[in-house]
């Protein structure tokens, strides 16, 4: 019997809010993770870009929620704050869709922490965040952690790794043990579930292996430049193409700008997110590229962590990713909702067994390519 989301367990107020989005049937890491999440099962869930993980958390813990008890009974901790700002807005538009009154709010850094107090004074049933401020607003009392149920670690990769872990730790003590703790991420190294492991109960491990970098959707091709002559070779790939809507991928933060002032200085409408960017810089680039007003991102696999944009149809690596899963991460940004997608990646020499060894490792074929006469080309 093929899954559908009344017997999966969801209620039909849910099911109907997801109707108003033409949301029917449940994707795969939907069907496997609701059930066991309904069952408060410890999950360490990990499922490619685009899979529809956050419904995958969202609709069980909206089953869940005792909305008649006014106090916070879940927290969700994201690495960026655009991520943050997106699950919220899932929440409050399903909430809206569904006409269930669970209610929400947002709390990152950088932001007045006195504004936040104000708004946890009206006890959100979710709190989306980042676990530096969440942690600081639970030891001044402004957060009762003793009455949260489940905590849900978005990107899992990340806030799980060396940088980031003793923080996420020091929300989850906080809380009582009974909670349940859900993981989530596009990519899970070993490390990562051996990390989430030490903080669950008897965690179920699920692995949607279906990538979209297999999507027929989406072509891979590479072509070859000297490193001094890359961007010189982004112009021309953005002159043959001439993308609706692309994403440039670099892996340093520190060169992102220049990219960008090089575009436009050859009147390419660029723009760029990067670490040290302030947060008012960070959502003027994003709103400008969704909106069209920029048609080209530039930004690193950090800074771009969450972004969910649509219609994305052209991914550039500037950079080779740090390794195959990397550059699955960055694809399956294109070719989405049967829609066609492009993938070009720019190489050195040296940098070619690179790409071999991508294609071993994901099962894909990445062409190689010439730009000749302003055309993107099969490399002879």
């Amino acid at each position: 019997m093929k899954a559908n989301f009344e017997n999966l367990g969801i209620n039909p107020a849910i099911i109907e809010g997801l109707n108003k989005e033409a949301i029917t049937i449940p994707t795969a890491i939907q069907a496997l993770t609701i059930p066991l999440a309904l069952e408060n099962k410890d999950i360490i869930a990990e499922s490619e870009t685009g899979s529809g993980k956050t419904l995958a958390y969202l609709l069980p813990l909206f089953q869940k929620i005792d909305i008649s008890k006014n106090e916070t009974s879940v927290i969700i901790l994201a690495p960026t704050h655009e991520l943050v700002v997106q699950i919220d807005k899932e929440i409050k538009l399903l909430a809206n869709n569904s006409g269930i009154n669970i209610t929400s709010t947002t709390i990152i850094g950088d932001v007045n922490i006195k504004r936040q107090v104000e708004k946890l004074k009206k006890k959100p049933n979710i709190i989306v965040g980042s676990s530096g401020r969440i942690l600081e607003l639970i030891k001044m009392k402004k957060i009762k952690s003793h009455t949260v149920k489940t905590i849900v670690v978005d990107e899992g990769d990340r806030l799980l790794d060396k940088n980031n872990i003793s923080s996420i730790q020091n929300v989850i003590k906080t809380t009582l043990r009974e909670r349940q703790l859900l993981v989530f991420s596009a990519t899970i190294k070993p490390e990562t579930i051996n990390e989430a492991k030490k903080l669950m109960k008897e965690p179920e491990l699920i692995k949607v292996t279906k990538d979209s970098t297999n999507s027929e959707n989406i072509s891979h091709s590479c072509i070859v430049a000297e490193q001094r002559d890359k961007i010189i070779f982004l112009r021309k790939l953005i002159a043959a193409l001439n993308p609706k809507k692309a994403i440039v991928f670099q892996n340093k933060n520190d060169e992102i700008q220049i990219t960008v002032d090089k575009l436009n200085h050859h009147s390419i409408k660029a723009c760029g997110i990067y670490g040290n960017a302030s947060k008012e810089e960070r959502k003027k680039a994003i709103d400008g590229f969704k909106n069209g007003t920029y048609p080209i991102l530039i930004a690193s696999d950090i800074a771009a962590r969450g972004l969910d944009i649509k219609d994305v149809t052209h991914i550039f690596n500037l950079d080779l990713p740090e390794d195959s899963k990397d550059y699955l991460h960055r694809v399956g940004r294109t070719g989405r909702a049967g829609k066609s997608g492009t993938a070009v990646t720019i190489v050195t020499e040296n940098e070619v067994t690179r790409i071999t060894r991508y294609e071993k490792e994901l099962k894909i074929k990445i062409q190689h390519k010439i730009i000749q006469n302003g055309k993107l080309l099969n490399s002879k």
